[in-house]
């Protein structure tokens, strides 16, 4: 076999690099934050474009001055949210001021101030029927100032003199903003002409088109902390279970990610942890009780007998987490630490807030979730999607793998975080074959 020149190894290392920030950073703006970058993607950007676009089915556009990788969505529920610089995340009303600012920006001057930049957004919601907020009290120019602060951190908007967030002053200040209109038209990635309304935008967004189940199952994986088999259809459980080895190669080549396969799903893994904006173990309050939680409900829900339908076994993708659990668990997790881990008081004096929060991570790390239908049940198709598996194949049952009824729901997942770890035999042909053998529930 002939080994790798050094050439092939650096050329291989800049283009994993390239497309790795891409991936995490999908709009560069060469004189952004990663300007020192921007000239390795325009040097690789044909290779660049058509492996996102063979893998992903992601669409690059490499200009002069931006590089923008337009994703695709997963589908209602399944987005990655904004969020402001406290981490509160955006509210239906701070998206409707960044669409309807970008609305105005495509066609607005290369500089104006920011006053007559809110009288257009102003007339541009009354336009197209949507009542705003009123824009002059304290909460709705807090919530205007979030929306152009993103726009800021996007490069679409320059604070050239002054800063957005003069709006937010009492006296309502003033500030001189520079557009950068060919950035404000590329920021949508989703076929705005083609939709009727925004659920239809994130349908149309998400079907992956001719490269069908295979490219779902891709973005799942990348866009994902970890994919359970019964978020997948007949045919895409079949597509990843045929190709996960191969495909376990090839994003080690293009992104330098380690794949982890086991019995209840695929997930990837980033040795690098650059590649994702949510992080378990954390810091924070939040994250810190979240950890904490996961290990007290792994170890009081683990499954007696879980085991892999191939070996005669139950798959148990879930288990249901008995009403006021979480409650029970937070509240000796605040007793035991919250006072000598220096927890916000805020949340030490409000467990339903924690809760809140607490479960939304764990939900967005795909640890836990709320029972109801699911793909494997077609829920969320685009239409005329292919649902099975081609005729006489045989498709891991997910049926029953995880529970009904209207209650949360512990994901196998979260046994990465139990406190103690099982480690089985090997099976007959020894192979590792579910979570449970090397991180049990």
């Amino acid at each position: 076999m002939t080994l790798p020149s050094t050439h092939d190894v650096a050329l291989a290392a800049e283009r994993r690099t390239a497309a790795r920030l891409l991936l995490a950073h999908p709009l560069i703006a060469s004189d952004g934050p990663h300007a020192d970058l921007f000239p390795l993607i325009r040097r690789h950007a044909d290779w660049l474009g058509k492996r996102f676009q063979q893998v992903l089915g992601y669409r690059l556009l490499v200009d002069s001055s931006y590089a923008r990788l337009f994703k695709a969505g997963l589908g209602a529920g399944s987005g990655h949210r904004l969020e402001r610089s406290t981490g509160t995340p955006f509210t239906p009303h701070t998206y409707a001021c960044l669409a309807l600012a970008l609305s105005v920006l495509v066609t607005a001057p290369e500089q104006m101030l920011l006053s007559h930049l809110v009288a257009d957004i102003r007339a541009a919601a009354a336009d197209a029927g949507i009542e705003l907020e009123e824009t002059g009290r304290a909460a709705g120019k807090r919530t205007l100032v979030a929306a152009l602060r993103q726009l800021v951190d996007w490069g679409v908007l320059v604070e050239t003199e002054g800063h957005v967030a003069a709006l937010a002053q009492e006296a309502g200040g003033e500030a001189l903003i520079t557009i950068d209109r060919e950035l404000a038209r590329v920021v949508v990635a989703g076929p705005l002409s083609q939709a009727r309304d925004g659920a239809d935008l994130v349908r149309r967004a998400a079907d992956p088109g001719f490269g069908g189940p295979r490219t779902y199952v891709r973005r799942m994986l990348v866009e994902t902390p970890v994919v359970h088999l019964d978020e997948l259809t007949d045919a895409e459980r079949d597509w990843l279970r045929t190709r996960q080895r191969r495909e376990a190669q090839a994003f080690s080549e293009l992104l330098g990610l380690e794949t982890e396969i086991r019995a209840e799903g695929v997930a990837l893994v980033d040795p690098e942890e650059e590649l994702t904006d949510l992080h378990l173990p954390g810091t924070g309050t939040v994250a810190q009780a979240a950890l904490l939680l996961a290990e007290r409900l792994v170890e009081r829900l683990r499954p007696q007998e879980p085991g892999h339908p191939a070996t005669g076994g139950t798959l148990v993708i879930g288990v249901a987490v008995p009403d006021g659990l979480v409650d029970e668990v937070l509240a000796g997790l605040i007793a035991e630490y919250g006072q000598r881990s220096n927890w916000q008081r805020g949340y030490l004096d409000d467990l339903p807030s924690l809760r809140e929060a607490v479960l939304d991570l764990l939900v967005r790390m795909r640890l836990m979730a709320r029972t109801g239908r699911l793909r494997a049940e077609g829920e969320g198709l685009p239409e005329r999607y292919v649902e099975e598996a081609s005729e006489g194949r045989t498709v891991t049952d997910v049926h029953g793998a995880r529970p009904g009824g209207d209650s949360w729901v512990l994901l196998a997942a979260a046994a990465r975080y139990a406190t103690q770890v099982t480690v089985r035999p090997a099976t007959a042909a020894g192979k590792v074959t579910d979570f449970q053998e090397e991180l049990p529930l």
